[in-house]
């Protein structure tokens, strides 16, 4: 039998991991803070019919409540956001990167978890102080990428990726993230920020994708508040898509760090899970 693939040292071969969508890059790389950058963006998002037509799907979903039909992506960027239109497409460009399963990971379980993270995020966001609010793309860029270690492990090494998949059905009740140390030198956290530095991502995603488990720990701070965002979010959804199992208690001292009052988790986590709810219906509509 082969040697089990070093991930540590697998993750470190740039040559190794997926690269990122040619349009991902590009959407990155604009600034929209001028009307050539504005047009640039729609430009780049026509030429690609699938995201197209999911940026206007999105638009007409249940999930933003439009008062009327929209048919353009300039009118869903009105509805949205343009920042928010950007986060989103790249995260699309993204989930195109694998569409058919890799032994037992199936990419549209791990799509269909990120973007129902990616608005249970938003009344999170909400019911924080206004000051300690996250930028709109930062919040759905982070969410839509938060778990792509998955992806990288599938892609390294897919034996151990089919062995911790069928763990975390088996054992549905045990922390993820425990079953994954056990398994693995290298859990989906940090295999995901690898991939995330090697597509030259913002920095502060790169830290929100390595420690959105471990919020507490001092090299999380560049990620703050979207890494504790994304952990209690996290916490407040059913199982959705994925099987991966995080805990499903936010303590009062977990909400005060985000600057909300305790008392207010159980309205929130409704809105939460109404906004994850209403995303998957979103995604499952062109899937």
């Amino acid at each position: 039998m082969n040697a089990p693939i070093d991930l540590r040292q697998a993750v470190r071969n740039l040559n190794s991991l997926p690269a990122l969508p040619v349009i991902a890059q590009k959407l990155l790389a604009l600034k929209l803070d001028s009307e050539e950058g504005e047009r640039e963006m729609m430009l780049l998002i026509a030429q690609d019919p699938i995201i197209s037509a999911k940026i206007i799907g999105l638009g007409n979903s249940p999930l933003l409540g439009a008062a009327r039909h929209i048919s353009t992506v300039r009118d869903a960027a009105m509805l949205l956001g343009l920042t928010r239109v950007k986060s989103v497409a790249t995260g699309i460009a993204v989930m195109s990167l694998v569409s058919k399963p890799i032994g037992r990971f199936d990419p549209q379980e791990l799509w269909m978890h990120s973007m129902g993270v990616a608005f249970a995020m938003l009344p999170v966001v909400r019911a924080m102080p206004a000051k300690n609010r996250p930028q709109d793309d930062l919040i759905f860029l982070s969410g839509m990428l938060h778990d792509i270690g998955y992806l990288a492990l599938a892609h390294l090494d897919t034996q151990r990726s089919d062995d911790l998949h069928t763990r975390l059905v088996i054992e549905p009740d045990k922390l993820a993230i425990e079953i994954e140390r056990e398994l693995l030198e290298v859990t989906h956290d940090e295999l995901g920020a690898e991939l995330a530095a090697h597509w030259n991502l913002p920095s502060e995603i790169v830290t929100v994708i390595r420690h959105h488990h471990t919020p507490d720990v001092p090299e999380a701070a560049e990620g703050q508040p979207l890494v504790r965002i994304i952990n209690v979010t996290e916490k407040l959804l059913p199982p959705l898509g994925l099987r991966e199992f995080v805990g499903n208690y936010v303590s009062p001292e977990e909400w005060a760090a985000l600057g909300i009052d305790p008392e207010r988790a159980e309205e929130i986590t409704e809105q939460a899970v109404e906004q994850a709810n209403q995303a998957a219906q979103f995604y499952n509509s062109f899937n």
